[in-house]
């Protein structure tokens, strides 16, 4: 299929939280940008936008005619991923979303990967921060070296959760899994704690076992035997506590005061290696993680088909460079 760099990036979900970053993001970067979403009332000024719901197919495809590549900003993914890809497929541009939910990432892998292939074009599902970001660090360590065993450990110093965020975590009850001899297993209950010491700003911190799409990612293309994630406790009692409000914005950028770090860990103890992100609003970074993907899906140059992870789809470090000098601050060990 011939790429056309100047097809239209489309945004699903244009009017919510992540999808205002994303559509920033594109427009910084100088690329046509369509924004498609459930409520006209809530799409961004300024661009073109389309109404399209999921339970719409034909307004779904039709609102995708003449894009390039989609970005799916809209949960929860359990009901949105399905439909959004298949207008995606049928309209002939590529695919990518932020879910933070295994079953989606899964779902997504195991029932598009062909058919994917069979139009030519990429399907990249969980490229945010939860799911992609774990997913590059990881795959850049394995470019150094085996990582049998990974570890990754999220800091938050808060979290405060947007309405989208709380409601795919009232409608995902599928119990999450993890990587255990090289098998997706259920996660043990209850969630074990640990401890971890981060770098300057977060310190030590006690963790609770909380693994999100990264599992499904990583799993999908490393040949990782064993992988566990960490929460900071505090941020999960964050989100559990109903009364925490949403991120607020504290700069010109829209981000939240909210700062992160981002562990991915080869092996423990003295010889472990890790790959290291640091930056502000979880939310925020998603959008230069997807646009940067979008982007390069544009490129003539890029001729990769199926439902892929991110780390699979392009090269790891020089992915995470491109982000460095902006929005990113990376260890990479």
């Amino acid at each position: 299929m011939t790429k056309d760099v100047n097809k239209a990036v489309a945004v699903y979900g244009a009017g919510g939280h992540t999808g205002r970053f994303v559509v920033n993001e594109a427009l910084r970067r100088g690329l046509p940008v369509l924004a498609i979403g459930r409520d006209a009332s809530r799409l961004p000024a300024g661009v073109e936008g389309r109404v399209a719901t999921v339970d719409d197919p034909a307004a779904l495809a039709a609102a995708l005619k003449g894009c390039g590549v989609v970005i799916n900003c809209a949960g929860p993914f359990l009901d949105t991923a399905a439909p959004v890809i298949v207008a995606a497929l049928q309209a002939g541009c590529g695919y990518i979303d932020v879910t933070a939910e295994q079953a989606s990432a899964q779902a997504v892998f195991e029932q598009f990967d062909a058919s994917a292939r069979t139009a030519g074009v990429a399907v990249i599902p969980a490229a945010g921060f939860y799911g992609g970001l774990a997913d590059l660090l990881a795959s850049a360590l394995a470019s150094d070296g085996p990582v049998a065993d990974l570890s990754v450990a999220i800091a938050l110093d808060h979290w405060w959760p947007t309405e989208g965020t709380r409601k795919t975590g009232e409608r995902n009850q599928v119990p999450r899994v993890v990587l255990q001899d090289g098998q997706l297993v259920r996660m043990p209950t209850p969630a074990a704690e640990r401890d971890w010491v981060f770098g300057a700003g977060h310190g030590a911190q006690t963790m609770v076992e909380l693994p999100f799409s990264e599992i499904i990612t990583i799993g999908r293309h490393l040949g990782v035997r064993n992988l566990r994630s960490w929460l900071t406790l505090s941020s999960l009692q964050q989100i559990r506590d109903t009364t925490t409000p949403p991120p607020a914005a504290s700069d010109a950028q829209g981000r939240s005061a909210q700062r992160f770090e981002m562990v991915v860990q080869a092996g423990e103890g003295e010889l472990a290696r890790r790959a290291v992100a640091r930056g502000q609003d979880i939310y925020a970074v998603s959008a230069p993680l997807v646009v940067e993907a979008a982007q390069r899906m544009l490129q003539p140059s890029f001729q990769r088909s199926g439902a892929l992870a991110l780390g699979e789809a392009f090269g790891a470090k020089d992915f995470l460079q491109a982000l460095a000098a902006r929005d990113l601050q990376l260890q990479l060990a």
